[in-house]
């Protein structure tokens, strides 16, 4: 396709970073706040072979070297077992120390795959243990204009599959059980931080923590956001630039949270990182929809309902970006 640029100069290329510059500004970032903001002597990352804890671990190396840098893994039953493999090549990559802390009892103790497990089974009376489950959000915005309506898919050991639209009620049960696993992790990431008196550095990216894709205080619990104000496709080219492996690169972005496994973009985005990040982008910076529009190739009416989708997500996960209220700040 031939690459249109309008008179605001927004084009394809417009999330395009100068790599290095940013780079050392992230890392002089990192150094000023843990070391003599926080008086931490070091950092830890959770690492699940996802581009953004691998970016974040790189960062980290950079900024502390690799004997002060600690990449936990932190697996349970229905994680996938690519995710350790990325993760144990990134740290040889990089020359950091692991631990592995499998979480899966603390998650049997809290009862979150029984609780998960009996909302599917109000929607799926046959489901059975041995059967696996994801939730999903509709298809591509580019090709309908379709609501935020979550459905919850179900797979038999053949690989047959059911689906069908999931009540509010199963909805809140499901989520509020699997995000035992994100908020267990934290607590984990703190033991070994505080073990150390090294900071926990969060992962979260700008799409992640603006749309809400996270769960307040799990992966979103952290003492220093690196990368939060990077868009996936621009943390996707410090990957490159920091040379994380390859693997981890062309890995398609996913939860790891659901014994089915699902990309990011079903479960949550609904559109491919390189189409939303740039339409964001122009929405942010008040380029003219038809000129977002002509720069892609898309339609105003496609790019309309990506920044309705935006803008539903960004109010309707306000409350996970909002510190704890106190009386006297209060309004």
């Amino acid at each position: 396709m031939t690459e249109t640029t309008s008179f605001t100069g927004f084009s394809r290329r417009s999330l395009e970073l100068d790599a290095a510059s940013e780079v050392e500004r992230i890392v002089a970032f990192l150094q000023e706040n843990v070391l003599r903001r926080l008086h931490r002597q070091g950092a830890v990352v959770g690492i699940s072979g996802g581009v953004d804890s691998s970016v974040v671990l790189a960062l980290c190396v950079r900024a502390f070297g690799p004997g002060r840098v600690v990449g936990i893994l932190l697996p349970e039953q229905e994680s996938s077992p690519e995710s350790a493999d990325l993760a144990h090549l990134l740290a040889k990559r990089f020359d950091v120390m692991t631990v592995t802390e499998d979480i899966t009892p603390a998650l049997q103790g809290a009862g979150c795959y029984r609780r998960r497990d009996e909302a599917v089974k109000r929607v799926f009376p046959e489901f059975e243990p041995d059967w696996k489950s994801k939730i999903t959000l509709p298809g591509n915005l580019l090709e309908e204009d379709r609501l935020n309506i979550f459905s919850l898919t179900v797979i038999r050991p053949d690989g047959s599959e059911q689906t069908q639209r999931l009540p509010l009620r199963e909805y809140a049960q499901i989520v509020a059980a699997s995000n035992f696993k994100q908020r267990t992790r934290m607590a984990m990431l703190y033991y070994h931080a505080e073990l150390r008196n090294y900071a926990v550095i969060g992962t979260p990216n700008k799409n992640e923590r603006d749309m809400g894709f996270f769960v307040k205080y799990g992966d979103g619990g952290a003492d220093i956001n690196p990368i939060g104000h990077l868009f996936k496709s621009q943390v996707f080219q410090l990957a490159r630039y920091l040379d994380v492996p390859v693997e981890i690169q062309q890995r398609p972005p996913t939860t790891d949270t659901y014994s089915a496994g699902s990309t990011q973009e079903e479960f949550f985005y609904r559109i491919p990182f390189e189409i939303l990040d740039l339409v964001w982008l122009g929405y942010e910076r008040n380029v003219p929809r038809a000129e977002i529009a002509a720069a892609l190739g898309l339609s105003e009416d496609q790019v309309g309902r990506v920044i309705a989708d935006i803008e539903r997500k960004r109010r309707a996960t306000e409350y996970l970006r909002a510190h704890p209220i106190n009386l006297d700040s209060a309004g």
